[in-house]
């Protein structure tokens, strides 16, 4: 989702010329504010309650004893309104699949390579700390519904929308993409609520049901 607010921001990357990388390029940005930088997870929860920050950009594969998705299943214990950003250097599919099953709102996952994409690390940022989920692009683009799912059903229009969403993009962000109105956009999203018959009564919010719908109706693997 784009930004509303300023967000602090702690940083576990354990290549120092990345994890500077990452600073620089975030330190630019007036809506995010870097509180920690550490190289390991254990030196990060030692010290992260110093920082009351929103959201933890955490590198999937840290050297030492605890690897990211370990790191952010720690904050979160400690922290549990925190956003988990993981980087990684390629698709993980046990993490997917816990996605899938819906473990993992408020978390958002990009591959090191679209890191470059300045607005696509804000999104994913954004979209952690609200409570959303936020998909690289290149992990769900181009790949097709399963068969005999309600997302194969869908019209091209509305793939698109799910796609957007997925990538954390607000209303109006989709709008501007797609050159609709907000208020055509709005009547989309909530056809395509109707269309994945969520499930209302969830503790989860209609737009995060609707992206763990979205990935888990996807057929990744036909792309591997």
């Amino acid at each position: 989702m784009e930004s509303k607010r300023r967000y602090k921001v702690v940083i576990v990357e354990d290549e120092p010329l990345y994890r500077d990388l990452l600073e620089l390029a975030l330190s630019r940005d007036p809506e995010i504010e870097i509180v920690g930088a550490f190289q390991d997870g254990e030196r990060c929860l030692e010290r992260v309650g110093e920082f009351d920050p929103d959201v933890a950009l955490l590198d999937i594969e840290l050297a030492g004893d605890l690897y990211g998705i370990q790191v952010g299943l720690a904050m979160r214990r400690l922290y549990p309104g925190i956003g988990i950003v993981l980087l990684s250097n390629h698709r993980d599919p046990s993490f997917v699949s816990a996605l899938r099953e819906g473990k993992f709102a408020g978390w958002s996952y990009l591959l090191k390579k679209s890191v470059d994409n300045v607005d696509a690390l804000r999104r994913a940022i954004a979209g952690a700390a609200e409570g959303f989920v936020v998909l690289d692009p290149a992990l769900i683009g181009n790949a097709p519904a399963r068969p005999n799912t309600q997302l194969a059903k869908l019209t091209p229009r509305q793939r698109d929308i799910m796609s957007l969403m997925a990538q954390g993009y607000s209303n109006v962000g989709i709008a501007e993409k797609l050159l609709l109105s907000v208020k055509t956009v709005e009547n989309h999203i909530n056809c395509l609520y109707q269309e994945l018959q969520l499930d209302r009564d969830s503790a989860f919010q209609p737009r995060v049901l609707a992206v763990l719908a979205y990935l888990d109706q996807l057929d990744l693997g036909a792309r591997d």
